[in-house]
């Protein structure tokens, strides 16, 4: 099984591009600290994304650099060649994403229902305020 889960901080804000079909493409790398963390070594992994489709248009409209991130997806590798040269790609290829933090930015405890992916849940979502007018809370 191919499955990964992350959540970090965007380096950068999301970078946008277009398919030849029309699709849309969208590349962003994701800070995650390690839990262990040793003397003299990398507090953090820094890992390259994208996300297509209606995911991807998610990320680029409502994600920017520094904005905690969670997403669900898969490990994709590829090559190519360049000026005779081989290179080898691993990235993660976004499947869901969500908000991993409030409005506001600063609560870590707190995250917003809000969440997109490739398919339509039927949930809605509903405003914290709406116990006040239940009967039955």
């Amino acid at each position: 099984m191919n499955s990964v889960q992350l959540v970090g901080r965007l380096t950068a804000d999301p970078k946008t591009y277009n398919a030849n079909s029309g699709s849309v493409i969208v590349s962003f790398s994701v800070a995650c600290d390690r839990r262990f963390k040793q003397e003299g070594q990398p507090d953090a992994d820094f890992i390259n994304c994208k996300a297509f489709g209606k995911t991807g248009e998610f990320v680029e409209k409502y994600f920017h650099k520094g904005m905690r991130i969670g997403l669900q997806g898969r490990i994709q590798t590829g090559k190519y060649e360049k000026d005779g040269q081989t290179y080898y790609t691993t990235e993660v290829i976004a499947e869901n994403v969500e908000f991993t933090e409030s409005k506001n930015g600063g609560q870590q405890g707190q995250t917003q229902a809000q969440t997109h992916g490739g398919a339509n849940d039927g949930f809605m979502n509903i405003p914290d305020t709406i116990d006040e007018d239940l009967p039955f809370v």
